[in-house]
This record gives C-alpha cells, sequence and structure tokens, in this order.
C-alpha cells in the first residue's frame, strides 16, 4: 500500500473528480441519450487508476470482479450503481487504512 496515495487530499481529489462525472452519468441516463457509456468508460479508467495508485489493498471485497461486471456493459444503468458502490467502498476503506498506518 502507499501511505502517501491514500492521503485524505490525495484520495479527496480522486473522489472529486467521481462526485462530477457521477452527476454526468446520472444525467445521461436520465435523459436516455446514450452518452452514459462514454462517461461510464472514463468512470472506470479514473477507479482503476485510484486503484493503480494507492495499490491493490484499497479494493473492496470482490473488487476485480465487481470490476469486470461493469466493464461487460458499462451502458447498463446497474453497472453505473455498481461502480458507485466500489466508489464509496473504496473511499471507506482508504480512510479505515490510513487509520491504521497513523497507529503503526
Amino acid at each position: 500500500m502507499n501511505s502517501e496515495a491514500i492521503a485524505k487530499d490525495k484520495i479527496d481529489a480522486w473522489f472529486a473528480q467521481w462526485t462530477t462525472l457521477q452527476a454526468n452519468i446520472h444525467e445521461a441516463h436520465n435523459a436516455r441519450n446514450n452518452t452514459a457509456k462514454g462517461l461510464m468508460e472514463e468512470a472506470i479508467a479514473l477507479f482503476e487508476q485510484l486503484v493503480q495508485a494507492a495499490g491493490e489493498e484499497v479494493l473492496p471485497i470482490n473488487g476485480n470482479e465487481r470490476l469486470a461486471f461493469i466493464k461487460a456493459k458499462p451502458g447498463q444503468y446497474a453497472c453505473y450503481r455498481q461502480l458507485d458502490e466500489l466508489f464509496k467502498e473504496t473511499k471507506k476503506r482508504t480512510a479505515r487504512l490510513r487509520i491504521q498506518a497513523s497507529k503503526s
């Protein structure tokens, strides 16, 4: 695990990008204008970059399998919801890892 990569200011920057993308993806699904898939592909890349930078330890339970599901059909609303959950769980996990690292 890269302790510097999970520092609060660095993690918050990743999640700020997700928040912006999330709003756009949600809007695209509501509008049914076929832009959700491209936005999801961008969000998937963002998530993968986050995991690569922070380390595999930040990946939630079944994270790889869930990511494979998302990547298989990124235009589906269920995949958007699953990616949202992965981001939420990863944020919680990085907070726990930061606390554990500070106690060591």
